[in-house]
């Protein structure tokens, strides 16, 4: 009588293991096994962590081992089980591993076909073209669009993170993660010591410096002294937390009357502006997107604003970028006057405190939030609804955005929505965050996510030119290695062209992500399908580079360049304090003298 041996591996996260009953049943190509218990008289299966093996005895031969049904019932009550892998010995010594690496919640079943990833052409039994079909089917049931906001790209329809599907859930030890990563934020800032300095008006830098005095991090160190000098101002456009809205500036806009009288004296190779503008020394940050936006009113008792400013900057001949005109609006006139270096010390570190409140706004809600955690979900949705677990590129995919639905479902919650942090905290807030999202779609385009086009749109390509630009140099190299990987694993499931073009499923994917998650946008350029493997290969890398290289460029340093540098920046030595991350103003009074009126009422 045939034998094969069954093992079945739990996960180590926690809660992991159950006391269910779990049965399975071997499917082979000529026939299938008897529903089988498994279970091992006194002994406690399914631990947490534990490895158990079982052996399954039937009448005759299988056949190739097509499928694994894993079947769990309650036993006094629901108790989720979280399954790694399960590995059939046959009786003729061949091993076969179905991978799982999910939940199985409530009287659950699931099928698991074999490790081998394969595209849908490739399959040719029923049983394994019926379980693909079968699984999708599924997946679109629980994996369903939702429009959050309209003129945002479509979420998952899930009010909560407890909504979720279990599979794509924070474990529980992550949970505790955030718990535990927050508590330490909290003391590493002495919060708990100073929170009514967060609930009144700072006066002085010596608050500011007594708040962050436990923070031991070379370069927030070294940010903190230095953040106030034009050198720091300009570098953090290049390296800071938003470097991708600086470009090269070819002619000065009309909105921008900046001439060569005004901006002579920080000129230092004795061209003429006209001269600099085209030996490419002349960059522009112009945050257009924030003109008209609204700033946040939910606390009547105080005053936020917000402003639309655009600033020049210049290569100096040291190579260092610095700031040489700001203008806090989009239109010129009296009310909107050019703010210049020579400028009094005061002014000119306010007009860059707006510049740096414009690009705090710029980076949270367009370069951080939609360019990289909405859209990578939009991704991640299409993946779970139209790639099955066996297909190639959902194996490539999923370890980038697995967890980028929960993060987002979790920032519905608590982050963006109304009564959130942002309305609570921020210049946009109370509805300008959405404002400024669906503002920013209008121009948003599928190449506009293709790195090295991105840098290049900007004119800011060249290292020759533009020697210090770490953010292109490094996020160019991961890039380029992204691409080589993908394209070592499009080579092994795809031959030709065709291959591509008859891959249903994929094309489905593709087509998902446009008509849906981007719900057909008329500029947004999305292919609604792919004809060659070059198109393939740049697609999955726009998805990978998207949701790990650039989400980590513009996500991991804002503790260094907020937290010490950005959000929080006095700009009086007494009587004003300006919370540049949500632009709150107490007062329009220093004591240095009343600020100029443009300067209050900008934005």
């Amino acid at each position: 009588m045939p034998n094969y041996t069954v093992t079945v591996a739990t996960g180590t996260q926690w809660f992991a293991g159950t006391d269910d009953y779990i049965y399975m049943t071997l499917v082979g190509s000529e026939r299938c096994s008897e529903r089988t218990l498994l279970d091992k008289p006194l002994y406690n299966d399914f631990e947490r962590g534990a490895v158990d093996s079982y052996d399954i005895s039937v009448g005759e031969d299988l056949g190739e081992i097509e499928l694994v049904k894993i079947e769990k019932k309650k036993y006094w009550m629901h108790d989720d089980w979280y399954c790694k892998y399960i590995t059939v010995k046959t009786p003729y010594g061949d091993y076969i591993e179905f991978p799982c690496f999910r939940w199985l919640v409530d009287d659950k079943e699931v099928i698991l076909r074999d490790g081998r990833a394969r595209l849908a052409q490739h399959d040719k039994t029923g049983v394994a073209k019926q379980h693909r079909r079968k699984e999708l089917e599924q997946r679109q049931k629980t994996y369903r669009w939702k429009e959050w906001h309209p003129g945002f790209p479509m979420s998952i329809d899930a009010k909560a993170h407890s909504e979720l599907p279990r599979d794509i859930q924070f474990d529980s030890e992550k949970g505790v993660d955030f718990v535990l990563n927050y508590s330490k934020a909290i003391e590493n800032l002495y919060v708990n010591q100073f929170m009514h300095m967060f609930q009144s008006s700072w006066g002085d830098f010596a608050d500011f410096e007594r708040i962050f005095v436990r923070i031991k991090n070379t370069i927030s160190e070294y940010v903190m002294e230095h953040w106030k000098e034009d050198f720091m101002f300009g570098y953090q456009f290049l390296n800071g937390c938003n470097p991708v809205v600086i470009r090269k500036c070819t002619e000065i806009p009309d909105k921008f009357p900046v001439t060569q009288k005004i901006v002579q004296d920080s000129l230092e190779r004795g061209l003429t502006l006209e001269e600099e503008l085209k030996e490419g020394n002349i960059f522009i940050a112009d945050y257009e997107l924030l003109d008209g936006v609204t700033p946040n009113a939910t606390d009547p008792c105080t005053l936020q604003y917000l402003a639309a400013p655009i600033c020049l900057l210049y290569k100096n001949s040291q190579n260092k970028i610095m700031p040489i005109a700001i203008q806090l609006g989009q239109r010129p006139g009296e009310d909107t006057p050019i703010f210049l270096p020579s400028d009094d010390e005061y002014d000119w570190l306010l007009a860059k405190i707006w510049v740096r409140s414009s690009d705090f706004h710029v980076h949270q809600t367009v370069t951080h939030l939609l360019r990289t955690h909405l859209i990578s979900e939009v991704y991640g949705i299409a993946m779970f609804r139209q790639l099955p677990a066996v297909h190639p590129v959902f194996k490539l995919l999923l370890p980038h955005i697995r967890f980028t639905i929960a993060i987002n479902t979790k920032a519905r919650e608590q982050l963006i929505c109304e009564c959130g942090l942002f309305d609570k905290a921020n210049g946009t807030g109370g509805g300008g965050h959405v404002e400024l999202v669906q503002k920013s779609m209008k121009t948003f385009t599928y190449r506009s996510l293709c790195f090295p086009e991105a840098i290049k749109a900007r004119g800011m390509e060249s290292r020759e030119e533009l020697p210090y630009y770490f953010y292109r140099d490094d996020g160019c190299s991961v890039w380029e290695a992204v691409t080589s990987f993908v394209t070592d694993v499009v080579d092994i499931y795809y031959d030709k062209d065709e291959t591509v073009q008859e891959d249903e499923e994929i094309q489905a994917f593709v087509k998902d992500v446009c008509s849906f998650g981007m719900q057909d946008f008329d500029k947004c350029e999305f292919p609604k399908s792919l004809q060659t493997k070059e198109q393939l290969v740049e697609y999955l890398t726009i998805v990978i580079f998207t949701a790990s290289a650039q989400h980590a460029a513009v996500n991991f340093g804002q503790v260094t360049h907020y937290t010490i540098s950005g959000i929080f920046s006095s700009s009086y030595e007494e009587g004003t304090f300006l919370l540049a991350s949500g632009s709150r103003v107490e007062t329009c009074e220093g004591g240095h003298g009343e600020l100029p009126q443009e300067s209050c009422r900008s934005g």
